[in-house]
C-alpha cells in the first residue's frame, strides 16, 4: 500500500516519507478501511514534531481521523460491514500505524457507518473535532435552555460545538478574533458573536445574560483566558476545556474558583466515556443523516503531498484540512 510515516519526530519536509509499506491485516476484533480521505488535526502535527512525548516506535503512520470503505474484518467482526462506508476515529490512540496510508486496521467499534449520500470529504471533518466538542458540551448533561460560551467559534471544535449546543436547544455566544472568522461562526449559527480583538469578552457576556454570566465555557485556550471566563460564567458554572496551548501550566486562583463554585472540566477525547463517545457517534451520524451540521474545509491534498497538509495545518489554514487518496 502507499503510506506517508516518519522514524523520527521533526520537522514535517524533514521526517515525513512517502511510499511503499505491507499491507495491514485485520487481527481480531478489526476491520480493514480502503482509506478515501483523512484529516490533520493538530495533535497529528504535535505528535509528529514530538510535543506529545517521543517515537514511540519505531515508524509511524500519522493520523487519527478518516473516511473510507471497510473491505476486510477480523475474527469477531460480522463479515456483512465489508463494502460499508465509514467514517472512524482514533486510529493512531496507542497504535502505530494511522490513516495516512491506502489502508487502515483498528477496532471495528471506532468504524461509524457513514450515511449514503454524505460525501467522504464531509465524513472525513468529523473524529477528533467534532467527538471533542460533543464532549465538550455535552460531559455534565444536556443544555437545552442553557447559554453556552464558545471560545474560538471558527475553530474545528468551535464550530461543532456551536452547531451541538444550538440543535440540543442551547443560547451560542462565540468569540473570534475578525470578520471572516465571525462569518464562519454565524453560518454554523451562533446566537451572538464578540470580536475578542476589539471588545471586553467577559463585560459583553454579562450584557448579554442581564449580569448572570454563561452555565458554561467551551474553552480552546484554557490559561489564556481563564481571568475572561471567571468573570464570564455564573456562579456554580462549568468552564469545560480541551487546550491551554498558550499557558499549559496555568496558574489557577483556587479562592476566586471556590467562593464562585466554579468546576473546571478538562476533556480529552480519548479518555471520554465509553457510552458518551458512543451517544456521542450516533447523534452525529444522526444529524449528518438530517444534513443538520454544516462542515469548513479548509484545504485539501493528495497523499503523496501529505508535508503540505501538516505545513498547512501549522499555518493556521482556517477550516479542516484534508488529505485525498
Amino acid at each position: 500500500m502507499k503510506a506517508v510515516w516518519y522514524e523520527a519526530v521533526g520537522p514535517a519536509d524533514q521526517v515525513l516519507q512517502y511510499g511503499e509499506l505491507p499491507d495491514p491485516q485485520p487481527q481480531s476484533g478489526e476491520v480493514r478501511i480502503a482509506v478515501r480521505v483523512s484529516g490533520v488535526n493538530p495533535i497529528d502535527v504535535k505528535k509528529r514534531m514530538g510535543g506529545r512525548g517521543g517515537m514511540a516506535s519505531a515508524r509511524v503512520i500519522p493520523h487519527f481521523d478518516g473516511v473510507g470503505v471497510i473491505e476486510a474484518v477480523g475474527a469477531g467482526v460480522d463479515p456483512k460491514r465489508v463494502g460499508e462506508r465509514v467514517w472512524f476515529y482514533e486510529a493512531q490512540w496507542q497504535r502505530d500505524n494511522g490513516a495516512a496510508a491506502d489502508l487502515v486496521c483498528l477496532p471495528a467499534h471506532l468504524a461509524i457507518p457513514l450515511p449514503d449520500d454524505v460525501d467522504f470529504e464531509v465524513g472525513a471533518c468529523l473524529g477528533i473535532p467534532a467527538l471533542t466538542a460533543y464532549g465538550s458540551v455535552f460531559y455534565d448533561g444536556k443544555v437545552q435552555g442553557q447559554t453556552i460560551l464558545v471560545t474560538g467559534g471558527a475553530g474545528s471544535v468551535g464550530r461543532y460545538a456551536i452547531q451541538f449546543a444550538k440543535l440540543s436547544g442551547a443560547r451560542v455566544i462565540t468569540t473570534v478574533s475578525n470578520d471572516e472568522k465571525a462569518a464562519s461562526a454565524q453560518a454554523a449559527g451562533a446566537d451572538e458573536i464578540i470580536n475578542y480583538k476589539t471588545t471586553d469578552v467577559a463585560e459583553h457576556v454579562l450584557e448579554l445574560t442581564n449580569g448572570q454570566g454563561v452555565d458554561r465555557v467551551v474553552e480552546v485556550e484554557f490559561g489564556g483566558n481563564l481571568a475572561t471566563n471567571l468573570k464570564a460564567v455564573r456562579i456554580g458554572g462549568i468552564i469545560a476545556t480541551y487546550a491551554s496551548q498558550a499557558m499549559p501550566e496555568p496558574k489557577l486562583p483556587f479562592y476566586d474558583l471556590m467562593y464562585r463554585n466554579i468546576t473546571i472540566h478538562p476533556t480529552v477525547v480519548f479518555q471520554l466515556p465509553a457510552a458518551l463517545k458512543a451517544e456521542g457517534t450516533c447523534d452525529i451520524t444522526g444529524w449528518l443523516q438530517a444534513g443538520k451540521l454544516t462542515h469548513e474545509i479548509g484545504a485539501r491534498f493528495p497523499l503523496a503531498e501529505t508535508v503540505k497538509a501538516h505545513q498547512a495545518v501549522e499555518n493556521g489554514t482556517m477550516g479542516k484540512v484534508l488529505v485525498v487518496n
